[in-house]
């Protein structure tokens, strides 16, 4: 008896290991994206942000164009770094917490990264009326609030349009920019 509960204690400490290492296996897998990765993502985003400022007009010509970046941000490092339109246009990028009730007097448009429900909520409701140009970075439905969203990967940056949201805001986007929604993929 004694035999069999050592062989049974000494095997416990091995499953435990192996279930652990089985476990952490998927996380292993996902390899973490490189620098250099981050860096062609950030710059293919800025491109094509900048390229719907391009195609968007506003009831009174922002200048200069003031962009508020909302939450948290994954691909916004070349944004920040941008003081001029694709137009030649200026362009002063300020970061703000989801909750500043400054956004809606002080943005003429807003990048969104990460938020939960209830500050995208909040958010959308101080929006509500102005015409601001809303570009969500982060993987949403974007059937609520969001003019634009994204989608980023390493080969691509594509986007989809919220139709409502765009005929509510009060910024007028070139129908060219509709249509390149419909596309799979804008190359960077």
């Amino acid at each position: 008896m004694t035999r069999a509960k050592d062989g049974l204690t000494g095997s416990v400490p091995s499953l435990l290991f192996l279930v652990l290492s089985l476990l952490a296996a998927p996380l292993r897998a996902a390899d973490p994206i490189t620098a250099a990765q981050a860096q062609a993502r950030a710059s293919a985003v800025t491109q094509v942000v900048l390229g719907i400022f391009s195609y968007a007009r506003w009831p009174v010509e922002p200048m200069p164009l003031r962009l508020c970046l909302v939450g948290p941000t994954e691909y916004a490092d070349d944004l920040i770094k941008g003081t001029v339109q694709n137009t030649g246009q200026p362009m002063r990028v300020t970061r703000l917490l989801a909750d500043d009730r400054q956004v809606a007097g002080a943005c003429d448009a807003v990048y969104i990264g990460k938020l939960d429900a209830g500050q995208r909520d909040r958010l959308f409701e101080q929006l509500s009326g102005r015409p601001v140009l809303s570009i969500s970075e982060a993987d949403d439905p974007c059937t609520v609030g969001s003019l634009f969203c994204l989608r980023v990967s390493d080969q691509q940056v594509a986007f989809e349009v919220n139709l409502d949201s765009v005929a509510r805001s009060g910024v007028r986007i070139h129908p060219s920019v509709l249509q390149l929604s419909r596309r799979r993929a804008v190359q960077p």
